[in-house]
């Protein structure tokens, strides 16, 4: 391996997970690390069931399947972490989204250079993987495959140049060429004449054709005996059960078959695997349609010595011809008894076609395959430009997302000195005399961390401003009371006053998305222990506000801690207020919690609706999402934008709505709920509501004029009757950062679901 390479990446499904996929990554990667010793590997698996994997060290970073965040995690944890080359197995399957499309927004973000092996050639894709794939190819410095077969539809179909494609067969143990006797009697089929299938069990796979082949063959070969190894496919079994095995046992009953018939209904060690390819006279794959472009356990069985009967799928039809095998009509258990019959009957066939099998496998064992592998891998390397160019993309009309303000610091920076964040500002100076607050340090904790899981922001500036919002909100933790105190001077004395029921509800909001979203373990550990205990002080609040603050809390603690039954059980509590309060204050003109609109008022459907998704509470998520869409109603203009009940007046049910001074904390909160809508229901309206509100912010308001500062990167505090508040307060530019944040993050995930037009 080359000096200059480092550190290799290594992305796919991986065991302990029970797929083919797994199996030869794990292989790949595990020989590539044995026989580089000096390179740093790292796996970076795909898992889709909740409770994981018990997956081993060598697994850095894992990607939850269906969630597209983490594919966008995944990418910057290997450019941070200075990857030399990504080595991406692909299968359409086994990546989320439409085709599998969530890769791309990984592959997308990647610096080095990214080698990515097919396991599925399509000769005849949809539109959707057409375009995926295409891509997947343009985002990959090579593209390597297993078959003849699928160069050429890559090249026909994809139009591939070719000096990109690179054929390596599949990688295969390396077993020695042993007498199918030697471990007959460990599986107590000594004196038999088996024949073996393996792999996850699956419809498609074909065993019926086999099982309605064994009548004649027992007849003729009384202790011929069939071995199906392998566990049901785990999509299969989560869909359907055991159905399909049940189907083939009650077959072999009718058949009247069942005495040599052995169902190994597990998923079996590599050890274990050898031992039992070796004892196999016979291997069949009567696998049913053409369109498998490789088959790990052909390879597998090709490349221990056994003697393969298959059906002509395309990698059967290459791997078997010329004498290696024998190939049997898809479907046809008559054509596969005789083929059975033929070579259980002649010995000198079936020895021929195993040696012939053997000695052409050693160019597959997997030593000399990853030695392939680690050829492209320096190739890449060299070729790759510094400078790595991106082709520009168009796209539909109706794709297009808006261009946003890039994220800027400089106001927040000012606005934070060595305690915390200051709460209010003359114009756009902070203003001492009237000190710190913790509502104004948790919302700048929250905006931290959403701007560390974008990954766009210096990671030291981060940590350093994370730290002192943090300790303010550490200090603010009055243990004696069980409260968090708000006000501090700048003198560093806290103000006479009645705990706030919401300030602690943020402070708790802010501590729990520290905790599910920071990867600064350091400030988990110190947030844990404060969490569990202002929760528990936080559950005879009656403040809906602060109930609603306090289940975003409990959200966002849960996506690190979800096994926690007190934080759920405090969640179902607090939800079921909030549920309970709507029911009681709604009718059909007036869908709200309360008898009046006061001030953040979108947190409150935003958190039931939320917690109704979390806890699977059908009802709580359709009256969250029922109260933001009446409330999104009220707070539209007769013209289409965004303009908030003002705080110049209250608004109570059947009274009129003020209408200003229309406060920048609203806005958030309502692009933040709307995005939130768009997250769980997947309907574009949210969307649309969120980057309406979003632009009250930039003018598109009842003034027509903007409230954000570019050039010093402020947010001006209000918007009155006939003009703007311009002080810079801490709670209006992190209201605006906020959403910024918010509405960036969304964009990266529709620019990375966005489909480019045909040329």
């Amino acid at each position: 391996m080359a000096n200059d390479i480092k550190k290799i990446a290594f992305i796919g499904n991986y065991l302990p997970r029970h797929c083919g996929i797994a199996t030869f990554t794990t292989d790949l990667c595990e020989t590539f690390a044995a026989q580089n010793p000096s390179v740093q590997v790292f796996a970076i698996p795909v898992t889709d069931i909740e409770e994981g994997y018990d997956y081993p060290d060598r697994v850095r970073f894992e990607i939850k399947e269906q969630d597209i965040d983490s594919y966008k995690a995944a990418a910057d944890f290997l450019n941070l972490n200075d990857i030399d080359v990504v080595c991406l197995q692909h299968e359409f399957g086994i990546f989320g989204g439409d085709a599998g499309g969530y890769i791309l927004a990984l592959l997308r973000q990647l610096k080095m250079p990214i080698i990515t092996t097919l396991h599925t050639v399509l000769q005849n894709p949809s539109a959707r993987q057409r375009r995926v794939m295409d891509e997947l190819i343009g985002l990959s410095d090579y593209v390597i495959v297993m078959t003849q077969k699928a160069v050429d539809i890559l090249r026909a179909v994809n139009k591939i140049d070719v000096y990109k494609i690179r054929l390596i067969p599949h990688g295969i143990p390396d077993v020695s060429f042993i007498d199918p006797n030697f471990y007959k009697d460990q599986y107590g089929v000594e004196g038999k004449t088996a024949l073996l299938t393996f792999g996850l069990l699956a419809p498609h796979k074909g065993i019926e054709v086999v099982l309605r082949a064994l009548p004649g063959v027992i007849k003729e070969y009384p202790n011929a005996v069939y071995i199906v190894v392998g566990a049901t496919h785990p999509n299969l079994l989560r869909r359907e059960g055991e159905a399909y095995r049940i189907f083939l046992q009650r077959l072999c009953d009718e058949l009247k078959i069942s005495r040599n018939v052995i169902f190994h209904n597990r998923f079996v060690s590599p050890e274990e695997l050898k031992e039992l390819l070796v004892l196999a006279d016979i291997y069949i794959t009567p696998y049913l349609v053409e369109e498998q472009v490789v088959s790990g356990t052909l390879a597998y069985s090709f490349g221990v010595g056994n003697a393969v009967i298959s059906t002509p799928y395309w990698h059967a039809a290459e791997l078997l011809s010329d004498g290696k095998g024998l190939i049997v009509p898809f479907n046809d258990s008559e054509a596969t008894e005789k083929a059975i019959i033929r070579l259980i009957g002649n010995e000198n066939e079936r020895n021929a076609i195993r040696k012939n099998a053997y000695l052409l496998g050693r160019e597959m064992i997997w030593a000399n395959v990853v030695s392939k592998y680690a050829l492209i891998f320096e190739e890449s390397r060299i070729k790759r430009s510094p400078a790595v160019k991106k082709k520009i993309k168009m796209y539909p009309l109706e794709q297009q997302v808006p261009v946003l303000p890039d994220i800027k610091l400089d106001h927040l920076v000012r606005m934070t000195d060595s305690i915390g964040i200051f709460q209010h500002a003359t114009f756009n100076v902070p203003n001492f005399s009237e000190g710190y607050c913790t509502d104004d340090n948790a919302r700048a904790l929250i905006l931290i961390v959403l701007l560390e899981n974008l990954g766009i922001v210096n990671s030291f500036k981060i940590n350093d401003l994370a730290s002192r919002y943090l300790s303010f909100i550490s200090y603010a933790w009055d243990p004696s009371m069980g409260r968090f105190r708000n006000f501090l001077t700048f003198q560093r004395n806290w103000r006479e006053e009645t705990p706030s029921e919401d300030c602690h509800g943020r402070a708790l909001w802010a501590i729990g998305t520290c905790i599910g979203r920071s990867k600064n373990e350091g400030f988990i550990q110190m947030l844990v222990e404060i969490f569990e205990k202002a929760l528990a002080a936080s559950m005879s609040f009656t403040s809906p506000r602060a109930w609603a603050f306090i289940l975003l809390g409990i959200h966002e603690y849960l996506q690190r801690f979800h096994g926690d039954r007190l934080a759920r059980n405090c969640m179902q509590a607090l939800a079921a207020r909030l549920q309970d309060i709507y029911k009681a204050n709604s009718d059909a003109q007036w869908r709200w919690f309360e008898a009046s609109l006061t001030y953040c008022d979108a947190k409150l459907p935003h958190a039931l609706f939320l917690s109704g998704h979390d806890l699977n509470n059908e009802e709580m998520l359709k009256s969250g999402i029922e109260a933001l869409g009446w409330l999104a109603k009220i707070q539209t203009s007769a013209r289409g934008n965004f303009q908030p009940v003002g705080t110049d007046g209250e608004y109570h049910r059947g009274g009129v709505k003020p209408v200003f001074d229309q406060q920048p904390i609203e806005a958030y909160a309502t692009v933040s709920a709307c995005l939130e809508a768009y997250r769980i229901t997947k309907d574009r309206i949210w969307y649309e509501k969120a980057l309406n509100t979003f632009q009250w912010f930039l003018g598109s308001n009842d003034l027509g004029i903007s409230l954000y500062d570019p050039v010093g990167g402020g947010c001006c505090d209000g918007l009155h009757i006939n003009r703007v508040n311009c002080n810079q307060g801490a709670e209006s530019t992190l209201s605006f950062l906020l959403a910024l944040t918010e509405m960036t993050h969304m964009e990266n995930i529709l620019e990375s679901l966005k489909e480019p037009v045909e040329e």
